[in-house]
């Protein structure tokens, strides 16, 4: 079998950063992680200098192993700051407050459907008009 043909008998039904023979709970290095959270390698290191809670294994050389936990925090991570458009600081808070087991089991918020014609809009932007009253009299 060539390298040709073993890249083309992959399983494209795998989930997603699982590499053909390797199982859910193994280890991942920082370019599988990386490859499976479609983010760059450096963001992996930068958010390593933010969030404590994230620890990946060091071996020899800083080679970086990422444990099955760990890529759960890690998609969860991604998904408030990119999906959610919480700020690091935000997500440092969550973090702190509920703890990185329960909020990577927490699942992601789903933005509503878009508003359909005008009148929703205008609805919601009425409801949101009076929310930004409200926290502003909450706030005096």
């Amino acid at each position: 079998m060539t390298s040709e043909d073993f890249s083309s008998s992959e399983d494209s039904s795998e989930s997603a950063g699982a590499r053909a023979g390797k199982s859910d709970a193994a280890f991942r290095t920082i370019s599988e992680v990386a490859d499976d959270l479609d983010v760059p390698q450096h963001v992996l290191r930068f958010w390593e200098t933010k969030f404590s809670q994230v620890k990946p294994l060091k071996r020899g050389g800083g080679r970086r192993y990422y444990r099955p936990e760990d890529v759960v925090l890690l998609k969860r991570i991604r998904a408030l700051l990119y999906t959610d458009g919480m700020t690091i600081r935000g997500v440092q808070k969550l973090l702190r407050e509920t703890g990185a087991k329960v909020v990577s089991s927490e699942p992601v918020h789903q933005a509503p459907p878009p508003a359909q014609d005008r009148g929703d809009m205008v609805r919601l932007l009425g409801e949101l008009s009076s929310l930004r009253d409200e926290l502003r009299a909450a706030l005096r």
